[in-house]
Protein backbone atom coordinates (compact mmCIF):
# COMPACT_ATOMS: atom_id res chain seq x y z
CA UNK A 1 0.00 0.00 0.00
CA UNK A 2 2.83 2.42 0.85
CA UNK A 3 4.43 1.97 -2.58
CA UNK A 4 1.33 3.31 -4.31
CA UNK A 5 0.91 6.60 -2.44
CA UNK A 6 2.83 9.81 -1.78
CA UNK A 7 0.57 10.74 1.15
CA UNK A 8 0.90 9.13 4.59
CA UNK A 9 -1.59 11.32 6.50
CA UNK A 10 -4.89 13.03 5.75
CA UNK A 11 -6.58 16.06 7.25
CA UNK A 12 -10.20 15.51 8.28
CA UNK A 13 -11.63 18.92 7.44
CA UNK A 14 -15.04 17.96 8.84
CA UNK A 15 -16.58 20.74 10.87
CA UNK A 16 -13.70 23.18 10.40
CA UNK A 17 -16.06 25.23 8.24
CA UNK A 18 -18.05 26.00 11.42
CA UNK A 19 -15.40 27.24 13.91
CA UNK A 20 -17.97 29.05 16.06
CA UNK A 21 -20.10 25.92 16.45
CA UNK A 22 -17.36 23.48 17.50
CA UNK A 23 -18.19 23.53 21.23
CA UNK A 24 -21.95 23.34 20.64
CA UNK A 25 -21.50 20.45 18.20
CA UNK A 26 -19.29 18.66 20.75
CA UNK A 27 -21.97 18.92 23.46
CA UNK A 28 -24.79 17.81 21.12
CA UNK A 29 -22.87 14.90 19.58
CA UNK A 30 -21.40 13.78 22.93
CA UNK A 31 -24.88 13.79 24.52
CA UNK A 32 -26.27 11.86 21.55
CA UNK A 33 -23.42 9.34 21.77
CA UNK A 34 -24.00 8.68 25.46
CA UNK A 35 -27.74 8.30 24.80
CA UNK A 36 -27.05 5.87 21.92
CA UNK A 37 -24.80 3.74 24.14
CA UNK A 38 -27.28 3.71 27.04
CA UNK A 39 -30.26 2.96 24.80
CA UNK A 40 -28.63 0.14 22.85
CA UNK A 41 -26.98 -1.40 25.91
CA UNK A 42 -30.36 -1.29 27.70
CA UNK A 43 -31.95 -3.13 24.76
CA UNK A 44 -29.20 -5.79 24.81
CA UNK A 45 -29.35 -6.25 28.60
CA UNK A 46 -33.17 -6.46 28.52
CA UNK A 47 -33.03 -9.16 25.82
CA UNK A 48 -30.31 -11.07 27.68
CA UNK A 49 -32.06 -11.05 31.06
CA UNK A 50 -35.68 -11.55 29.93
CA UNK A 51 -36.38 -15.20 29.08
CA UNK A 52 -39.56 -14.33 27.18
CA UNK A 53 -37.39 -12.31 24.75
CA UNK A 54 -35.20 -15.31 23.90
CA UNK A 55 -36.77 -15.63 20.44
CA UNK A 56 -35.27 -15.25 16.94
CA UNK A 57 -36.70 -11.75 16.46
CA UNK A 58 -35.01 -10.45 19.60
CA UNK A 59 -31.84 -12.41 18.85
CA UNK A 60 -31.54 -10.40 15.62
CA UNK A 61 -32.47 -7.19 17.44
CA UNK A 62 -29.66 -7.89 19.94
CA UNK A 63 -27.25 -8.32 17.02
CA UNK A 64 -28.49 -5.13 15.35
CA UNK A 65 -28.13 -3.11 18.56
CA UNK A 66 -24.61 -4.46 19.11
CA UNK A 67 -23.63 -3.70 15.50
CA UNK A 68 -25.10 -0.18 15.68
CA UNK A 69 -23.19 0.47 18.91
CA UNK A 70 -19.92 -0.67 17.29
CA UNK A 71 -20.65 1.50 14.23
CA UNK A 72 -20.95 4.63 16.35
CA UNK A 73 -17.77 3.70 18.26
CA UNK A 74 -15.86 3.64 14.96
CA UNK A 75 -16.90 7.20 14.05
CA UNK A 76 -18.14 9.34 16.95
CA UNK A 77 -15.21 9.18 19.45
CA UNK A 78 -12.82 10.31 16.72
CA UNK A 79 -15.28 13.03 15.71
CA UNK A 80 -15.44 14.32 19.28
CA UNK A 81 -11.64 14.41 19.58
CA UNK A 82 -11.36 16.36 16.32
CA UNK A 83 -13.96 18.89 17.47
CA UNK A 84 -11.71 19.84 20.41
CA UNK A 85 -8.38 19.42 18.65
CA UNK A 86 -6.55 21.80 16.35
CA UNK A 87 -4.75 18.89 14.70
CA UNK A 88 -7.29 16.84 12.78
CA UNK A 89 -4.85 14.55 10.98
CA UNK A 90 -5.40 10.83 10.51
CA UNK A 91 -2.82 8.37 9.20
CA UNK A 92 -3.36 6.37 6.03
CA UNK A 93 -3.68 3.12 7.98
CA UNK A 94 -6.09 4.61 10.51
CA UNK A 95 -8.19 5.99 7.67
CA UNK A 96 -8.29 2.59 5.91
CA UNK A 97 -9.16 0.84 9.19
CA UNK A 98 -11.96 3.29 9.96
CA UNK A 99 -13.43 2.90 6.46
CA UNK A 100 -13.22 -0.90 6.62
CA UNK A 101 -14.99 -1.21 9.97
CA UNK A 102 -17.60 1.48 9.27
CA UNK A 103 -18.77 -0.04 6.00
CA UNK A 104 -18.33 -3.60 7.25
CA UNK A 105 -20.62 -2.89 10.19
CA UNK A 106 -22.97 -0.92 7.93
CA UNK A 107 -23.24 -3.90 5.57
CA UNK A 108 -23.76 -6.17 8.56
CA UNK A 109 -26.68 -3.96 9.66
CA UNK A 110 -28.23 -4.19 6.17
CA UNK A 111 -28.14 -7.98 6.06
CA UNK A 112 -29.32 -8.34 9.67
CA UNK A 113 -32.38 -6.32 8.66
CA UNK A 114 -32.82 -8.77 5.76
CA UNK A 115 -32.62 -11.70 8.19
CA UNK A 116 -35.20 -9.99 10.42
CA UNK A 117 -37.60 -9.66 7.48
CA UNK A 118 -37.22 -13.38 6.72
CA UNK A 119 -37.89 -14.10 10.39
CA UNK A 120 -41.13 -12.08 10.21
CA UNK A 121 -42.17 -13.94 7.04
CA UNK A 122 -41.55 -17.33 8.66
CA UNK A 123 -43.48 -16.33 11.81
CA UNK A 124 -46.50 -15.18 9.77
CA UNK A 125 -46.46 -17.83 7.02
CA UNK A 126 -45.55 -20.88 9.14
CA UNK A 127 -46.46 -20.07 12.77
CA UNK A 128 -46.76 -23.76 13.75
CA UNK A 129 -43.37 -24.69 12.29
CA UNK A 130 -41.69 -21.42 13.30
CA UNK A 131 -39.70 -22.88 16.26
CA UNK A 132 -38.49 -25.75 14.04
CA UNK A 133 -37.51 -23.53 11.10
CA UNK A 134 -35.92 -20.66 13.06
CA UNK A 135 -33.63 -22.64 15.35
CA UNK A 136 -30.86 -21.03 17.40
CA UNK A 137 -28.19 -22.52 15.09
CA UNK A 138 -29.93 -21.27 11.95
CA UNK A 139 -30.31 -17.76 13.41
CA UNK A 140 -26.63 -17.78 14.38
CA UNK A 141 -25.70 -18.84 10.83
CA UNK A 142 -27.76 -15.99 9.38
CA UNK A 143 -26.06 -13.54 11.73
CA UNK A 144 -22.57 -14.80 10.84
CA UNK A 145 -23.39 -14.69 7.12
CA UNK A 146 -24.55 -11.07 7.48
CA UNK A 147 -21.27 -10.20 9.18
CA UNK A 148 -19.09 -12.04 6.66
CA UNK A 149 -20.81 -10.56 3.58
CA UNK A 150 -20.76 -7.04 5.03
CA UNK A 151 -17.06 -7.15 5.87
CA UNK A 152 -16.12 -8.90 2.61
CA UNK A 153 -17.75 -6.14 0.53
CA UNK A 154 -16.16 -3.51 2.77
CA UNK A 155 -12.74 -5.14 2.33
CA UNK A 156 -13.12 -5.00 -1.48
CA UNK A 157 -14.05 -1.28 -1.36
CA UNK A 158 -11.20 -0.47 1.03
CA UNK A 159 -8.62 -2.33 -1.09
CA UNK A 160 -9.75 -0.53 -4.26
CA UNK A 161 -9.57 2.92 -2.65
CA UNK A 162 -6.28 2.52 -0.78
CA UNK A 163 -4.47 1.15 -3.82
CA UNK A 164 -4.85 4.60 -5.40
CA UNK A 165 -2.01 7.12 -5.53
CA UNK A 166 -2.81 10.11 -3.33
CA UNK A 167 -0.60 12.98 -4.50
CA UNK A 168 -2.62 16.14 -5.17
CA UNK A 169 -4.27 16.86 -1.84
CA UNK A 170 -4.58 15.36 1.61
CA UNK A 171 -7.65 17.25 2.90
CA UNK A 172 -10.72 15.02 3.25
CA UNK A 173 -13.90 17.09 3.01
CA UNK A 174 -15.61 15.06 5.71
CA UNK A 175 -15.45 14.24 9.43
CA UNK A 176 -14.50 10.61 8.76
CA UNK A 177 -12.94 8.54 5.97
CA UNK A 178 -15.95 8.19 3.72
CA UNK A 179 -15.67 6.56 0.28
CA UNK A 180 -16.02 9.40 -2.23
CA UNK A 181 -14.25 12.15 -0.22
CA UNK A 182 -11.18 9.88 0.06
CA UNK A 183 -11.36 8.50 -3.50
CA UNK A 184 -11.65 12.02 -4.97
CA UNK A 185 -8.15 12.82 -3.62
CA UNK A 186 -6.54 10.10 -5.77
CA UNK A 187 -4.59 10.97 -8.91
CA UNK A 188 -5.66 7.81 -10.74
CA UNK A 189 -9.34 7.67 -9.73
CA UNK A 190 -11.45 7.21 -12.87
CA UNK A 191 -14.93 6.19 -14.04
CA UNK A 192 -14.08 2.47 -13.92
CA UNK A 193 -13.11 2.71 -10.26
CA UNK A 194 -16.24 4.76 -9.57
CA UNK A 195 -18.40 2.09 -11.25
CA UNK A 196 -16.73 -0.74 -9.28
CA UNK A 197 -17.25 1.09 -5.98
CA UNK A 198 -20.84 1.96 -6.92
CA UNK A 199 -21.62 -1.68 -7.82
CA UNK A 200 -20.21 -2.94 -4.51
CA UNK A 201 -22.17 -0.30 -2.55
CA UNK A 202 -25.31 -1.12 -4.54
CA UNK A 203 -24.86 -4.84 -3.86
CA UNK A 204 -24.74 -4.11 -0.14
CA UNK A 205 -27.67 -1.68 -0.05
CA UNK A 206 -29.89 -2.70 -2.96
CA UNK A 207 -29.12 -6.42 -2.64
CA UNK A 208 -30.13 -6.55 1.02
CA UNK A 209 -33.16 -4.33 0.33
CA UNK A 210 -34.35 -6.68 -2.43
CA UNK A 211 -34.21 -9.56 0.08
CA UNK A 212 -36.34 -7.49 2.47
CA UNK A 213 -38.74 -6.61 -0.35
CA UNK A 214 -39.16 -10.27 -1.34
CA UNK A 215 -39.93 -11.22 2.27
CA UNK A 216 -42.56 -8.50 2.55
CA UNK A 217 -44.16 -9.44 -0.78
CA UNK A 218 -44.68 -12.96 0.61
CA UNK A 219 -45.83 -11.51 3.96
CA UNK A 220 -48.40 -9.32 2.18
CA UNK A 221 -49.60 -12.28 0.12
CA UNK A 222 -50.02 -14.38 3.27
CA UNK A 223 -51.75 -11.65 5.26
CA UNK A 224 -54.26 -10.85 2.50
CA UNK A 225 -55.36 -14.50 2.54
CA UNK A 226 -56.24 -14.31 6.25
CA UNK A 227 -60.01 -14.40 6.78
CA UNK A 228 -60.30 -11.98 9.71
CA UNK A 229 -59.43 -8.28 9.84
CA UNK A 230 -58.15 -8.71 13.38
CA UNK A 231 -55.73 -11.43 12.25
CA UNK A 232 -54.44 -9.25 9.39
CA UNK A 233 -53.93 -6.30 11.74
CA UNK A 234 -52.11 -8.45 14.30
CA UNK A 235 -49.81 -9.89 11.61
CA UNK A 236 -48.95 -6.46 10.21
CA UNK A 237 -48.39 -5.00 13.69
CA UNK A 238 -45.55 -7.46 14.31
CA UNK A 239 -43.75 -5.94 11.30
CA UNK A 240 -44.32 -2.25 12.06
CA UNK A 241 -41.13 -1.68 14.11
CA UNK A 242 -38.98 -3.46 11.53
CA UNK A 243 -40.53 -1.51 8.64
CA UNK A 244 -39.93 1.78 10.44
CA UNK A 245 -36.26 0.97 11.07
CA UNK A 246 -35.80 -0.24 7.46
CA UNK A 247 -37.32 3.00 6.11
CA UNK A 248 -35.03 5.17 8.25
CA UNK A 249 -31.88 3.10 7.59
CA UNK A 250 -32.26 2.70 3.84
CA UNK A 251 -33.66 6.19 3.29
CA UNK A 252 -30.54 7.88 4.65
CA UNK A 253 -28.04 5.30 3.31
CA UNK A 254 -29.38 5.29 -0.26
CA UNK A 255 -29.53 9.10 -0.37
CA UNK A 256 -25.90 9.37 0.73
CA UNK A 257 -24.29 6.52 -1.22
CA UNK A 258 -26.40 5.77 -4.31
CA UNK A 259 -27.47 9.15 -5.70
CA UNK A 260 -25.36 10.87 -8.40
CA UNK A 261 -22.93 13.33 -6.85
CA UNK A 262 -19.84 15.45 -7.39
CA UNK A 263 -17.25 17.23 -5.25
CA UNK A 264 -19.63 20.17 -4.64
CA UNK A 265 -22.09 17.80 -2.92
CA UNK A 266 -19.60 16.74 -0.20
CA UNK A 267 -20.81 19.46 2.19
CA UNK A 268 -24.42 18.30 1.89
CA UNK A 269 -23.37 14.64 2.21
CA UNK A 270 -21.41 15.46 5.37
CA UNK A 271 -24.46 17.02 7.04
CA UNK A 272 -26.58 14.03 6.02
CA UNK A 273 -23.89 11.67 7.34
CA UNK A 274 -24.11 13.33 10.77
CA UNK A 275 -27.80 12.45 10.81
CA UNK A 276 -27.09 8.92 9.58
CA UNK A 277 -24.31 8.17 12.09
CA UNK A 278 -25.95 9.86 15.10
CA UNK A 279 -29.72 9.77 14.57
CA UNK A 280 -30.24 6.28 13.08
CA UNK A 281 -28.55 4.31 15.93
CA UNK A 282 -30.57 6.41 18.38
CA UNK A 283 -33.92 5.85 16.64
CA UNK A 284 -33.63 2.06 16.39
CA UNK A 285 -33.97 1.32 20.14
CA UNK A 286 -36.58 4.07 20.49
CA UNK A 287 -38.74 2.57 17.71
CA UNK A 288 -38.54 -0.96 19.12
CA UNK A 289 -39.20 0.15 22.69
CA UNK A 290 -42.13 2.44 21.84
CA UNK A 291 -43.88 -0.03 19.53
CA UNK A 292 -43.28 -3.24 21.48
CA UNK A 293 -45.01 -3.97 24.79
CA UNK A 294 -42.76 -6.95 25.60
CA UNK A 295 -39.70 -4.76 25.20
CA UNK A 296 -41.25 -2.00 27.32
CA UNK A 297 -41.88 -4.45 30.17
CA UNK A 298 -38.34 -5.86 29.92
CA UNK A 299 -36.79 -2.37 29.87
CA UNK A 300 -38.80 -1.34 32.95
CA UNK A 301 -37.43 -4.38 34.80
CA UNK A 302 -33.88 -3.55 33.74
CA UNK A 303 -34.24 0.12 34.73
CA UNK A 304 -35.87 -0.90 38.03
CA UNK A 305 -32.99 -3.29 38.79
CA UNK A 306 -30.50 -0.57 37.87
CA UNK A 307 -32.15 1.94 40.18
CA UNK A 308 -32.20 -0.57 43.05
CA UNK A 309 -28.52 -1.37 42.51
CA UNK A 310 -27.58 2.33 42.54
CA UNK A 311 -29.68 2.90 45.69
CA UNK A 312 -27.96 -0.01 47.45
CA UNK A 313 -24.52 1.32 46.51
CA UNK A 314 -25.41 4.79 47.80
CA UNK A 315 -26.78 3.35 51.05
CA UNK A 316 -23.63 1.25 51.58
CA UNK A 317 -21.40 4.27 51.07
CA UNK A 318 -23.54 6.31 53.49
CA UNK A 319 -23.21 3.58 56.14
CA UNK A 320 -19.43 3.37 55.64
CA UNK A 321 -19.12 7.14 56.09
Amino acid sequence: MGNHTAVNTFLLWGFSSFPNLQNLLFVVIFSSHVTILLANVSIMVAIKLSHNLHTPMYFFLFGLSFSETCTTMVIIPRMLVDLLSESKTISLRECATQMFFFFGLGGNNCFILSAMSYDRYTAIHNPLHYPILMTRNFCFQLMMTSCMVGFLVSLCITIIIFNFSFCDSYTIQHFFCDILPVASLACDYNSYHAMAIFMLSAFMLVGSFILILISYIFILSTVLKMPSTKGRYKAFSTCSSHLTVVSIHYGFACYIYLRPKNISSFHEDMLMAVTYTVLTPLLNPIVYSLRNKEMQIALRKVLGSGNRFISQMINKRALNI
